[in-house]
């Protein structure tokens, strides 16, 4: 499943307008067994705001200008032109998109090495994910509970968007995020209102690249 804690929007200025496509996304690419799912593609998605450098490292394989990058299940898209707020912010990146790339291949054979999940932004659901850490900040309390509390031990975002297809799910039913963990719907999710409490963490291969810097 796909959801996002901060977002960059991309518009893909050569995608029909008002056109949706129902793509095919595995449920466990670990094991093709757990089936398929469709997910909508548009002219405007959401990647993780992460996933987008204006001024990329070396070794950076996501979205940046001039660069192409694979949408998961959906098409190549090439960075064209990067919209920014009053104080110099980019908050838009305008793409086009190759048609023949549907799923993930050309006629030509090109090989991108950088993929990114996304989800629609007409399509996507407003969710709240609790993120839990160590209750305390030392490895063995001694009882003194105001300086060995960890402050930080839950952490509330309020503002991820999430694929249309948790709409679906119930109380305690449990999810992969791509590329951010293992998550588990909490009873407290009511209608429009999801929530999901994190289970277990993921590695992430570029913050640790980040942190050798």
């Amino acid at each position: 499943m796909t959801i996002f804690r901060g977002r960059m929007t991309i518009v893909i200025e050569n995608y029909p307008e008002g056109q949706v496509e129902w793509l095919d996304a595995e449920n466990n690419p670990e094991n093709s067994e757990e089936g398929t799912r469709k997910v909508p593609f548009s002219r405007e998605v959401y990647i993780e705001q992460d996933d987008f450098r204006e001024d990329p490292p070396k070794k950076y394989f996501r979205l940046a200008p001039g660069s192409e990058v694979r949408l998961k299940h959906a098409y190549y898209i090439t960075c064209k032109e990067v919209v920014k707020d009053e104080v110099g912010n980019p908050i838009e990146v305008r793409c086009t998109y190759d048609p023949e790339s549907r799923g993930g291949g050309t006629p030509d054979g090109r090989r991108i090495q950088g993929t990114l999940h996304w989800v629609s932004a007409p399509h996507a659901i407003p969710t709240e994910v609790r993120s839990y850490q160590s209750l305390f900040n030392v490895p063995d309390p001694t009882g003194d509970l105001e300086k060995e509390i960890n402050p930080d031990s839950l952490e509330i975002l309020s503002t991820a968007m999430a694929e249309p297809g948790l709409k679906e799910a119930k109380a305690g039913d449990r999810f992969q995020f791509l590329r951010l963990g293992y998550y588990c719907m909490d009873s407290d999710s009511k209608g429009e209102h999801l929530v999901f409490n994190r289970t277990a963490t993921l590695k992430d291969t570029w913050a640790k690249v980040e942190k050798k810097k």
